[in-house]
């Protein structure tokens, strides 16, 4: 489970922990105080992570002899609220490759889990109201 919680009640900062990790996410200026990254950067992040780690596990087990992989995300919000949300990635890879294992690592960049999710698969989100804690009505 993901938990989000205000770091301080004055503040727009806010804890993420996952797993033991934590990571603080904020919301940009002028609205927040751009402790962190915004929703939208972990979003982006959260596909970028994912072809990295998607090609160096497949590399690893293709004996792809790949040194260092650095995959640039750039956001087009521009038609957000008309249902296009667009994202471009690019991809670099170094190391003593053949022209074929560089391409079948783009491939496979296009296969990770997260560009699935965000381009083929319906994502269903439930929101759920748990008690507040002293409330009146309940008691």
């Amino acid at each position: 489970m993901i938990v989000v919680e205000r770091i301080a009640p004055d503040g727009t900062a806010h804890r993420v922990s996952i797993r033991g990790h934590e990571i603080v996410a904020d919301m940009s200026a002028p609205d927040g105080d751009d402790a962190g990254p915004d929703p939208h950067d972990l979003y982006d992040a959260a596909l970028g992570a994912c072809k990295a780690m998607t090609m160096l596990w497949y590399a690893q087990r293709n004996a792809i002899p790949v040194e260092d992989i650095h995959v640039g995300v750039v956001r087009d919000a521009s038609e957000e609220r008309n249902g296009v949300y667009k994202l471009t990635t690019r991809i670099a890879l170094t190391g003593p490759m053949t022209d074929e294992q560089h391409d079948r690592l783009i491939a496979v960049a296009a296969k990770c889990p997260v560009h699935k999710l965000m381009s083929q698969v319906e994502t269903q989100i439930e929101t759920v109201a748990v008690p507040r804690v002293g409330n009146p009505e309940r008691a």
